[in-house]
């Protein structure tokens, strides 16, 4: 059985011959009695400027494994690994339709794991195929060509397919392991097993979704693309069918609704057919961007271009004068600024970055959290209309165009000044007042919220970075209420899934709840 070395600390440029050194140092071997050692995790630390370093945790098999662990029994970073369990799969016979609505993390891997129970499902995606998908997306940045279908937030992949792809959740859950095992087996970098700040990036990430389809076909998934769902039909208080595209029934006992959190004419639906929405907090706020060069100083100082990856940063502030909290979210090292409407005459910005991360600029969305507050009365859709008027109000300052309005940081931070505003943002910028579109406590939070990064990272506020806006689509603002058992209060045989139904906030944690969902579908089927 294999042991577990800890808080190994390397300065960032060691090479693995010379880690492998150390260990055989470290543990009093020759190099015969080592069989092997792979890195199980791998977490930069540049708190102290001058010694930036990685630190590791090693498991190591070696010949005479009773000898060594008994030697250094009493070192505290030197301990068994418990042998990992393989879960096993019960084939499930089933006489019951599923469905799968949406092809984003949730539903995919809600669908890879219904396959590991040797079910079948049928998966309807409202746009198209990553490989047009991202010729739509392109369209509309190149051309402001929007396509209500097909665009950042739908299509195959989901939302996340347009974004820096992060693999980084709060949540503990035994799938996560199986999720990352997964994304590589389709195509991602094998490193995301044990960096502790994975990504895979969005031109590895659109391989990896087209490598799930062709699993899914295989293994007797009904893929179906430009799919709407449109209604769900109820019998006796349960599901027993739905409408595809307003006039197609498909029959249906199961359903995995995993449409997102900007599939706002599906809330609606439901909204019609009595099932149970709760109004959420949320986030909003400005993409703010930086050139990536000027970041990489702040956090690493003069070693920064050195071989290290592109730096990334995590900012919060409670802002006392509004009781607001502020704060980075979805930072994007070495990305881009861009383009994220769903619905037209709307303008929404988010950030995006290939895997290498090696654009000139480094973006991150500023939020303030909004609630009940913000957008009162009792209707559960109430802050999708909030989100909604900021973005109208986006697209009138834009012109009456996708261009997004901007703003010089340091302009915004003072409010005076007329500097210059460069960002990357396409299909480009009109400079305004930014403050004229948000909320006025939400403009003063970020106003003062900006003035308190700067101080925990000097040179954060300069005329060198640019913001634009609005940031509006940091996660659902209605919550699918559901059960125990994963099926909403309103109709059993419905199962709210992911970031749309406000039980998930990114790849992973939507994974995982796809992963549940599934789980509780094979249990049911099995009593039955």
């Amino acid at each position: 059985m294999p042991f577990l070395l800890r808080n190994l600390a390397f300065d960032y440029r060691t090479s693995d011959a010379a880690i492998e050194e150390h260990l055989l140092g470290r543990l009093s071997l020759t190099r015969e009695e080592l069989i092997s050692w792979k890195i199980l995790r791998k977490g930069l630390d540049a708190r102290k400027k001058k010694s930036i370093r990685y630190v590791y945790s090693i498991e190591i098999s070696v010949r005479d494994e009773s000898s060594c662990i008994e030697k250094f029994r009493n070192d505290g970073d030197i301990s068994h690994l418990p042998e990992k369990e393989l879960k096993t799969f019960p084939r499930i016979p089933a006489d019951k339709e599923i469905v799968i609505a949406g092809m984003g993390p949730a539903g995919l891997f809600a669908a890879l794991r219904l396959a590991e129970y040797g079910l079948r499902a049928t998966i309807i995606e409202r746009g198209r195929p990553v490989e047009q998908r991202v010729q739509d997306v392109q369209a509309f940045w190149d051309r402001g060509t929007l396509n209500p279908e097909s665009n950042v937030q739908f299509g195959e992949g989901g939302a996340g397919t347009f974004s820096d792809g992060k693999l980084t959740t709060r949540i503990r859950d035994e799938n996560l392991s199986y999720i990352l095992e997964n994304l590589v087996r389709f195509g991602a970098p094998r490193e995301i097993l044990w960096l502790a700040k994975p990504h895979i990036g969005t031109d590895k990430l659109r391989r990896v979704v087209s490598g799930i389809r062709h699993e899914l076909l295989e293994r007797g998934f009904t893929i179906r693309f430009s799919g709407k769902l449109t209604d769900i039909i109820s019998k006796n208080d349960r599901v027993c069918g739905l409408v595809l595209n307003g006039d197609e029934e498909l029959p249906c006992q199961y359903l995995v609704l995993a449409t997102g959190h900007s599939a706002r004419d599906t809330y609606q639906m439901l909204q019609r057919r009595s099932i149970r929405l709760e109004r959420k907090p949320f986030a909003i706020g400005l993409r703010v961007e930086h050139p990536q060069e000027l970041i990489n100083t702040i956090q690493y100082g003069t070693q920064s271009g050195g071989g290290l990856p592109s730096a990334e940063y995590v900012l919060t502030y409670h802002n006392p004068e509004t009781d607001r909290p502020v704060y980075s979210f979805c930072m994007c090292p070495g990305g881009v600024v861009m383009a994220a409407a769903s619905e037209e005459g709307c303008v929404v910005t988010n950030g995006m970055s290939f895997y290498q991360r090696n654009s000139p600029f480094s973006n991150s969305a500023l939020v303030v959290s909004v609630g009940e507050s913000d957008f009162p009365g009792a209707h559960p859709l109430a802050g999708i209309e909030f989100q909604r008027a900021l973005e109208q109000k986006a697209y009138a300052a834009g012109n009456h165009s996708y261009k997004a309005p901007a703003q010089n940081l340091m302009d915004f931070a003072t409010g005076k000044g007329c500097h210059a505003v460069n960002s990357s943002y396409r299909p480009g910028i009109v400079p305004f007042d930014l403050t004229e579109i948000l909320p006025r406590d939400v403009a003063r939070a970020l106003q003062a919220g900006v003035r308190e990064f700067d101080r925990k990272m000097r040179g954060f506020l300069t005329v060198e970075a640019s913001l634009t806006g609005v940031e509006t689509r940091t996660s659902a603002p209605v919550r699918i209420v559901r059960g125990s058992d994963f099926q909403s209060v309103s109709l059993p045989g419905l199962f709210p899934a992911g970031e749309g139904a406000g039980y998930a906030g990114g790849i992973m944690s939507a994974a995982v709840d796809g992963i549940r969902i599934a789980d509780r579908i094979a249990q049911e089927l099995q009593k039955n």
